[in-house]
């Protein structure tokens, strides 16, 4: 995980039951709640994959919420790898790859 003085920034990959459920609508809204930078998309292999960057703080507790998700989510496992901080502030959906 990269990380700066007082700031984070991490890549999730996560796996289970994370598309068509709301997934990637509800982690921009907790991740904009808690002002992070980054983005997030669906990935052809049913997989969806976020780069999160803000407070260590608020990173860890954007993790811990990734690992439940929304209600009809199904998550089996988060991957964390340490990621470079995104170009532009705030949060947004990108493109499925």
């Amino acid at each position: 995980m990269t990380e700066t003085k007082d700031a984070k920034t991490v890549r999730l990959m996560i796996h289970g039951t994370v598309q068509n459920v709301f997934y990637r609508a509800s982690a921009m809204s907790e991740a904009e709640r808690r002002n992070l930078s980054g983005w997030i998309r669906n990935r052809h292999d049913g997989t969806v994959e976020a780069v999160v960057s803000g407070p260590e703080e608020d990173v860890d507790a954007f993790i811990g919420w990734t690992r439940e998700g929304p209600p009809n989510a199904r998550v089996v496992r988060v991957e964390i790898a340490a990621a470079a901080p995104p170009d532009s502030p705030g949060f947004i959906m990108r493109p499925t790859a």
